[in-house]
């Protein structure tokens, strides 16, 4: 009895939790930009960058690409210390500035990715600031889309769709599904106003609006979060000035990484904010989604010695694979990555372990990104 009403109190407010998002998901509007449309807004593009020799080339060509006035782009890159060729191959394009982050901090810091953009913003000239990473690619459309939601209505940030490029392992195919699934909560939190959440890789938001709230000040002792952390900032001042371009000629396309040692990494690094949020909201939604894995790996261990529990455990996991399903099933459409969804069942006992372990270790371990330790 005890185990049933566990299992009840966690998975039952996780379920319409997500069922919100799947409401929420659908009354997210889909940004559609007239072929009349003529952009005026003025964009400064920063790509902070770290021994990015082999990506940046990709990035840099798309961003020519732009279906855009060249003359209301800038594009900046703030390079990270990189010990390759980065800043050499971003000079070869003639467009692009180059800002070397080795000449601005001397001293040891926690956050060189945040230290990368305030230097950014700096130099900017262009009325809103973009980021991107510098192993993403962009679609065409990409300011255009940013562009038509200034003009048509008031607004200091807007998130925006990211995804992964290739699917060509399992934990590729484990990562996409991982990423379709906070991307779809991302675009419903925001379209409902119930929290924020974005990802750097794809974010506008106005230069004037950044120094209005201190930029980072307050928050760049965290390593990460140069995303979620400023978009609560502006978010807390501008609660109405937050916006999502739902649109498919807006993704991004991220790179997976490589191996299971750098995904637990990448994502031990995402959950070492999970405390650091003003917006708590966000942090009671993690902490369910926490606990709930918790309660999965204790139940299964709690099984292997006490075989009635096997029903409630398999049960319990397939009602949380329907629900999950439920709501990944139209973000998946509108990613084009349908076919991945076959990979799901096999994927969540996998995902349980890696939320506990990661969300754990985020908090209380360190990690190594990008060639330093991070507590």
């Amino acid at each position: 009895m005890l185990w049933l009403l566990l299992i009840l109190l966690l998975l039952v407010p996780y379920s319409i939790l997500l069922l919100l998002y799947r409401y929420w998901w659908s009354k997210c509007v889909t940004r559609n930009v007239p072929a009349s449309f003529v952009p005026a807004t003025s964009f400064s593009i920063l790509i902070p960058a770290r021994n990015e020799e082999k990506n940046i080339v990709d990035c840099l060509q798309s961003i020519q690409q732009l279906n855009y006035p060249t003359e209301l782009i800038e594009v900046i890159v703030i390079d990270d210390f990189s010990d390759d060729a980065t800043v050499a191959i971003a000079k070869q394009f003639s467009a692009v500035q180059v800002i070397e982050l080795k000449e601005l901090v001397k001293e040891k810091i926690n956050s060189y990715k945040k230290k990368a953009i305030e230097a950014g913003v700096e130099k900017a000239t262009g009325k809103y600031i973009v980021t991107t990473d510098a192993d993403c690619t962009v679609p065409n459309n990409w300011l255009r889309n940013f562009a038509y939601i200034i003009e048509q209505q008031s607004t200091v940030f807007i998130a925006a769709p990211v995804a992964m490029k290739e699917e060509s392992s399992f934990i590729k195919v484990f990562q996409s599904l991982d990423f379709l699934t906070l991307q779809g909560i991302t675009a419903a939190s925001v379209a409902a106003g119930f929290h924020s959440m974005c990802n750097g890789a794809n974010l506008c938001y106005s230069k004037e609006a950044f120094y209005t709230v201190d930029g980072f000040k307050g928050v760049d002792h965290i390593a990460s979060g140069d995303d979620m952390l400023l978009m609560h900032k502006l978010y807390s001042h501008f609660p109405t000035e937050v916006h999502y371009c739902k649109a498919a000629d807006s993704i991004v396309l991220t790179n997976p990484v490589e191996t299971v040692s750098e995904f637990f990494r990448q994502r031990i690094r995402w959950a070492s904010k999970a405390d650091q949020y003003d917006d708590k909201r966000i942090f009671w939604v993690l902490l369910l989604v926490y606990l709930l894995n918790v309660f999965f790996v204790v139940l299964f261990v709690a099984a292997c010695f006490n075989s009635s529990l096997w029903m409630l455990f398999a049960g319990s996991l397939l009602f949380k694979t329907i629900i999950e399903l439920i709501f990944l099933i139209p973000v998946a459409g509108f990613f084009h990555k349908e076919k991945l969804l076959w990979w799901f069942p096999l994927a969540q006992p996998f995902h349980i372990v890696y939320t506990v372990i990661a969300g754990w270790l985020g908090k209380f371990g360190k990690y190594e990104w990008k060639g330093r330790t991070v507590k």
